[in-house]
């Protein structure tokens, strides 16, 4: 099976030595996204609230450019500096996913790239694409 190297200039360029996501068949392994402003490579301004925002604004625009949305993501990992924040990442998922939703993991880390305070990566399941009949 071959895989296909995914990128967007519409979310951040990898930070190290990484893709931003890779397609194997119909699974899309998406990287790890901070919140960081595709145009600027800076961490958005403003709370933690707008942190999250943007980790799924980055998220969607990779899967976009994988053929995906969200609905496709089947299991999504959550990274935070603080747990407390948890309440928050539900809420603003809300406006990304509608049930049924992914499997989920959250993970209280210690510290994470650039000290933002979450870091989420996805695994995306794409159908089958049909073709007309010849």
């Amino acid at each position: 099976m071959t895989k296909e190297i995914i990128h967007t200039p519409k979310a951040p360029t990898a930070i190290g030595t990484y893709s931003q996501a890779v397609k194997v068949g119909q699974t899309v392994y998406l990287s790890g996204q901070i919140p960081l402003v595709p145009e600027t490579m800076i961490v958005v301004e403003g709370d933690i609230s707008a942190q999250i925002t943007q980790v799924f604004e980055n998220l969607k625009a990779v899967v976009e450019a994988a053929g995906g949305e969200f609905s496709d993501i089947v299991k999504l990992n959550v990274f935070l500096t603080d747990l407390a924040h948890f309440p928050l990442v539900n809420e603003i998922m809300g406006q990304y996913f509608q049930a049924p939703y992914p499997a989920r993991a959250a993970v209280g880390v210690a510290a994470l790239p650039k000290n933002v305070s979450v870091e989420m990566d996805a695994i995306m399941h794409l159908a089958p694409q049909d073709y007309p009949a010849s």
